[in-house]
């Protein structure tokens, strides 16, 4: 049976490892695992896959969520994921069971050392497309906007990475979530033998009753193993004009996006810092009261995807450069991971630091904010340093 969010969390599901049991049940293919700073869900099983036809994705969960409540369904909920290309069909479905528990990072049985994947270190790693290639592309982008077409890009590049062994998914996505507990972890099918799984720093927006939150990321650093170093590294960027910039841009765009849909919208003036296992990003956490209740989590995202976080701006002639510049299709990379019940609640995460798993390869993604006062080899050890969340937890290297 499923379960609402809505519904009250029973005493079972409070008990310490509750969390931690629905990461260790996780099976692919048929589950859909999702791990939140407030909630884990795993949903198992098919009841109903959402559509895809010529209405927008929020109308099509809307109804699809409908049918299950009229068909006798208390509490259905969808679970999924969105590609980055507009029109792209998307992987999103209702199953047939949805068990949940609370955050991850409340259950002390996931402070237990991080287990070992079982996943051999023999990996064959192409990147795609090389490094000079990207920086070529990173430093075309820069002259572009230089001469001012465009005022940001979001580049990406990918790293296929083959075994000769079977993947083992589930101590990948158990690796990934005990390494960041706090963070977004998931781990859902994408289609026929395809899963999309991944750790995500970065909310896209959520939805409870009449109230949204969003906490955009942008201008980000590598982490160092050196306390001291890492601490100047956070400093820095706090103080960085270049990254300040790239955030401004997106929490601008944020709240263009999300102020028609509020009657109170705050946005704190300058951001604060988050970190990862391997980088610090610039936040801000943008909280509002919705002005019509009958506006669904997925109709919030909708309005906010892609955001220059991922895209660039303004956004037509971003998409364009990317298309132009990237020798790959994102598929779902940059799009948007994710539930939502039949009242519309819901939790929409930004698609990156996250791999797409098929047979015996993996194609990781890392991009990178390129802006006028960009340096294509700074870009290319940032998207470096983003591979590092996945790699780490697959125990292979770059």
């Amino acid at each position: 049976m499923s379960a609402s969010l809505s519904e009250p969390v029973t005493s079972d599901l409070i008990a310490p490892g509750a969390a931690t049991a629905l990461l260790e049940a996780y099976r692919p293919g048929g589950d859909r695992f999702l791990a939140t700073p407030h909630h884990t869900l795993l949903g198992s099983g098919t009841a109903t896959e959402v559509p895809h036809d010529a209405r927008p994705p929020a109308r099509r969960v809307r109804d699809t969520l409908a049918a299950r409540r009229a068909a006798g369904d208390p509490g259905p909920v969808v679970v999924g994921s969105i590609p980055f290309a507009p029109g792209a069909p998307a992987a999103l479905a209702v199953p047939e069971n949805v068990r949940w528990a609370p955050p991850l990072r409340e259950d002390p049985l996931v402070a237990l050392p991080v287990p070992r994947t079982g996943q051999r270190p023999d990996w064959q790693v192409t990147e795609v497309p090389a490094p000079e290639r990207y920086a070529e592309a990173v430093a075309a982008a820069v002259a572009r906007m230089r001469a001012g077409e465009f005022d940001k890009v979001v580049l990406a590049r990918t790293l296929e990475l083959t075994s000769p062994h079977r993947l083992d998914l589930p101590g990948m996505l158990r690796s990934l979530a005990r390494r960041d507990p706090g963070g977004y972890t998931f781990a859902v099918p994408t289609g026929p033998g395809r899963t999309l799984i991944g750790a995500s720093p970065e909310l896209l927006v959520a939805r409870r009753g009449g109230q949204l939150t969003a906490n955009p990321l942008a201008g980000s650093a590598p982490r160092s193993g050196d306390l001291a170093e890492d601490v100047r590294r956070a400093v820095a960027l706090l103080e960085s004009p270049k990254d300040l910039h790239e955030h401004a841009v997106v929490v601008a765009a944020v709240r263009a996006a999300l102020a028609p849909f509020c009657t109170r919208l705050d946005v704190p003036e300058r951001p604060t810092l988050v970190r990862t296992e391997a980088m610090w990003h610039l936040s801000t956490t943008v909280t509002g009261d919705l002005a019509d209740e009958d506006v669904t989590a997925l109709d919030l995202a909708s309005a906010l995807h892609p955001t220059p976080a991922v895209c660039g701006t303004p956004t037509d002639v971003a998409r364009a450069v990317i298309a132009e510049s990237e020798p790959f299709d994102r598929g779902p990379y940059t799009g948007m991971v994710g539930w939502q019940n039949a009242d519309g609640d819901g939790e929409w995460v930004v698609t990156i630091r996250c791999a797409e798993a098929e047979g015996r390869g993996l194609r990781l993604f890392a991009g990178a904010g390129v802006v006028a006062a960009s340096s294509p080899e700074a870009e290319t050890a940032e998207t470096g340093a983003k591979f590092r969340t996945f790699l780490n937890a697959v125990g292979a290297e770059l």
